[in-house]
């Protein structure tokens, strides 16, 4: 198959490119909505030189700041590049690429000279082609030099992330090994180690484990070829002509894996899947057929692959995917199929916004989004009605709309393959994730009902529990720093690595925090780096926080154990900076708010003389976490 084809046909796409082209300031939304279409290889490069000539030209409104990514392999991977860089735009992402020279990988690693290191890329994608990796495989091989052989391809590979990372500190990404190489024993191939074949396979398998301790991002390719075949990823001819290992027709795909993985590590995976409910989770139409009616459980075809969809939402749900529902339905009705069909899968617990009624879906989706204060762009949404799914991509382009395979039994793949969730990391906030949400809804409500709120708040009975990070806790604030766009001062980037050195400098503090309430753990809510700069004055590094927990007065509560620490750092003065980007508009005011003096010699500088510093005035506990 190797299309993209969970995203809808566009039949006018020709046009809308050309009248993309044609205005005076095009929109980088416009570009988005055009990106997120079944697009062929030649459409790709189409609409990528399109977007490309807009963006040389200064025309397009909106454009993000780019994130470079330098693509690093031993074969032809320019054909490539447009796929990169329109599966970066589905997921809103500018793109900027460049490949290394052929042959000469390593040598541009190591030479500070070299136009690698001037391009300064944010993000590495290592793909090394079959031949390359299994060069020293020979048939004739003992079992022991066939394993120094596997150690030596797997350690070639460790060197090259390890020299990325220290030129460069970027995300790094490692393609999988495709599987060209023919078999010489056939299906006991195994039992002749030292063939590529073998070789291939074990060193394809050693890279989970390999990938995970070097903290590297893989790139599966197995589950796409064993889907879709090797014929389709792989053209023998295009490899003998242009020494090209993925073919044309995959371009499109290895591109959007590409964007999705460079998407997740800067938190622009989408978050929250939203249901509909008739025809979608369950055959037929509960309000006219019952729940006896309805086609869900064992026994029949139909009703398994329902419950294969519910069980698939359950499994998103588990790893940190927000749940919701949209129906046109009454909502007594829907309860009472939750709560009373024996063979639901999904439970009521488990969806952290539920909406059935009778309103547009799009009003729905507003509505899902003002709930659990989220953005539109976080949606996706599943509905079995073409009807619905085009008035919502009408409506609301930034919701990510899949087509509905037209089988109820594709659609667990579907959602897998169309990667709009794709993750590199999960932390045990992830798994609480939709208890949380859940919770911020039964807040929003007692806030409804509450008198004022300076009551409201001392009601919650909250908690900020504060502690430096250790080692333990890595994984989950190198999660926020990257994903944390609107409430983040400065939307400074950094890696595990960088985090790890600035644990281990005196003169640094990296903080986190965490707000229990009443009626859940919200996790670690916040994260702060203060770092010593002159006698006397310590500054704000970076300083962010979950937007779920906005209007409860955290970030006062954080201030004063920034003071706090950063008295025990010597400071008499506190300086805070504000860069402004496209998402982070709602803190430019926040250290004026908080009683800082706007610097006079920099803009976006401010100053808190902690001498005069007033402790906070909230509801809130603050202890350290022991």
């Amino acid at each position: 198959m190797s299309t993209l084809y969970w995203l809808p046909e566009a039949p006018d796409w020709r046009d809308d490119v050309r009248a993309f082209s044609a205005a005076s300031a095009p929109a980088w939304a416009d570009a988005v909505a055009l990106a997120r279409a079944r697009l062929t290889f030649a459409q790709t490069n189409g609409l990528d030189g399109a977007v490309r000539t807009a963006l040389v030209a200064g025309m397009v409104a909106g454009a993000p700041e780019p994130v470079r990514v330098a693509l690093i392999g031993s074969s032809t991977l320019t054909h490539l590049h447009p796929g990169v860089r329109i599966g970066g735009l589905r997921h809103g992402l500018r793109l900027e690429t460049f490949e290394t020279d052929f042959g000469q990988h390593r040598q541009a690693l190591m030479d500070r000279g070299s136009a690698l290191h001037a391009f300064r890329p944010d993000v590495i994608v290592f793909a090394f082609d079959a031949p390359y990796l299994a060069r020293a495989a020979d048939p004739g091989l003992s079992p022991e030099e066939a394993a120094a052989a596997l150690e030596a391809a797997a350690d070639d590979l460790v060197q090259h992330w390890s020299m990325a990372r220290e030129a460069f500190g970027a995300q790094v990404i490692q393609q999988g090994v495709l599987h060209t190489a023919p078999t010489v024993m056939g299906s006991n191939e195994h039992r002749l180690p030292g063939a590529a074949a073998d070789l291939l396979r074990r060193l394809d398998q050693r890279l989970r484990a390999s990938t995970d301790a070097h903290g590297v991002d893989l790139m599966d390719l197995a589950p796409w070829i064993e889907q879709d075949g090797l014929k389709t990823w792989h053209s023998r001819g295009q490899w003998l002509r242009a020494r090209q290992e993925i073919s044309l027709a995959a371009g499109p795909v290895w591109g959007d894996l590409v964007g999705r993985l460079v998407a997740a590590r800067r938190g622009l995976s989408s978050k929250c899947l939203v249901l509909d409910l008739d025809n979608t989770i369950w055959g037929g139409v509960v309000g006219d057929d019952g729940l006896a009616g309805l086609a869900l459980g064992p026994g029949a075809g139909e009703g398994e692959a329902y419950q294969d969809i519910q069980a698939y939402a359950a499994a998103l749900a588990a790893r940190g995917v927000i749940l919701a529902v949209s129906s046109k339905n009454d909502e007594t009705t829907v309860v009472d199929a939750f709560d009373n069909h024996p063979d639901m899968i999904l439970q009521r617990d488990q969806i952290a916004c539920l909406r059935a009624n009778w309103e547009d879906k799009p009003s729905n989706l507003r509505a899902i989004a003002e709930a659990l204060n989220i953005g539109l762009d976080s949606l996706v949404f599943l509905d079995d009605n073409p009807v619905e799914r085009d008035l919502v991509r009408r409506n609301l382009p930034m919701v990510v709309v899949p087509e509905w395979p037209g089988d109820p039994a594709l659609v667990p793949r579907m959602l897998s393959d169309a990667g709009w969730f794709e993750s590199v990391a999960l932390t045990d906030e992830d798994r609480s994730k939709t208890a949380q949400y859940a919770a911020r809804s039964r807040s929003a409500a007692m806030q409804a009902g509450a008198t004022d709120l300076d009551s409201y708040l001392r009601d919650l009975d909250m908690t900020l529990s504060w502690a430096p990070v250790t080692q333990d806790g890595l994984a989950r604030v190198v999660q926020l720093i990257n994903k944390t766009n609107q409430f983040n001062l400065t939307t400074r980037r950094y890696t595990d690595e960088a985090v790890r050195a600035m644990l281990a400098d005196p003169d640094s503090r990296v903080l986190q925090f965490r707000l229990t309430d009443r009626f859940v753990d919200n996790g670690v809510v916040a994260v702060a780096i203060l770092k010593r700069q002159t006698d006397g004055v310590v500054g704000v590094d970076t300083w962010l926080m979950s937007c779920r927990v906005l209007g409860r007065k955290v970030e006062q509560a954080t201030l004063g154990v920034l003071v706090d620490e950063a008295k025990a750092l010597g400071a008499a003065v506190l300086e805070g900076r504000y860069l402004p980007t496209e998402r982070n508009g709602m803190v430019r005011n926040l250290y004026a708010d908080l009683g800082f003096a706007a610097a006079e010699a920099e803009a976006g500088v401010f100053h808190l003389d902690l001498t005069a510093a007033p402790p906070a005035d909230v509801h809130i506990a603050i202890t350290r976490a022991s």
